[in-house]
Formats: structure tokens, sequence, C-alpha cells
């Protein structure tokens, strides 16, 4: 699918290039004359765009849902619909929070064991059997002898 924006380029190359009129090169592209002259009358966006970034920087957290509110607490109404085109032009996104750092403190190292039945670990095994069923093991290891000490 071709935009009318293509369309009026190329009007505009064949007019330029072999020195025809506008009428002509429409027939000859089978353009619509009122596609090519149309000229947009949509009204300029500026201020608003300039007020929804002051608001997007002041309020990193805030979407273009809560924007819209601020934006008609200071006197600028639109449509909603709008604004989230505004937004998505501008590349305005919401801010994601940063995790949660954990407390960073100094650490022990482990003792090691100096005797039997002093320390254990767990650990699951999982495998399958040839026809596709799967299992889980328990492995109970005494860390001194590194003896198996069951498997459940």
């Amino acid at each position: 699918m071709v935009t009318p924006d293509v369309k009026r380029d190329a009007v505009a190359h064949v007019c330029h290039r072999h020195g025809v009129s506008q009428r002509r090169a429409c027939e000859v592209l089978s353009v619509d004359r009122s596609s090519v002259r149309y000229r947009s009358i949509r009204p300029d966006d500026a201020h608003i765009r300039e007020a929804m970034r002051m608001v997007a920087c002041e309020r990193r957290r805030f979407g273009y849902r809560r924007i819209h509110v601020m934006l008609k607490r200071q006197g600028i109404v639109m449509n909603l619909k709008k604004l989230r085109r505004l937004y998505r032009e501008e590349k305005l996104t919401v801010r994601k929070r940063g995790s949660r750092k954990r407390a960073l403190g100094t650490r022990q190292p482990l003792a090691l064991p100096s005797r039997i039945n002093e320390r254990w670990s767990l650990d699951f095994i999982s495998d399958a059997f040839t026809d596709g069923r799967r299992f889980r093991v328990l492995a109970v290891v005494d860390d001194f002898t590194r003896q198996c000490l069951a498997l459940v």
C-alpha cells in the first residue's frame, strides 16, 4: 500500500522530470488530485508537547493517564487518545523502579566441619527414566566425610 506522501512525491517527480502539468501527472499515475493538493490542517502541538515533557520530567513515575490529569489541572484540556499518541511520539516512558538493594555486610565464611555429623548438606537430583517419566531424589551428605547418608 502506497501512502499519500509517496504519491505526492511521485507526482512532483514526474512534473519536474518530464515537464508536465500536475493534472496530467495525476492522470498518468492514477492518483487523485485532491490527495496531491491536500495540506494537513492539524494544529501545532508544540506547547502541549513541551508541557507534557515538563510534567514527565518532574514526575518520572507518571504515565500518560496521570500526565493527562496534570495537564487538565494546568488548563490544557485535550483528548486522552491524542495525548497518548503525543506521549509515544515523544518516546516518553514510565521509568522502571530499581530493584531493592540487599544489605551489604561482611559475610563470615562457613567454618569447615571438624568432626563427623557436625554439618550435613541436602541436594535434590532430577533425572528421567528411558520412557520419559521424571523423578527426583533428595541426597543427604555429611560434609566432613563426604559420605552420602541417605537417598530419599
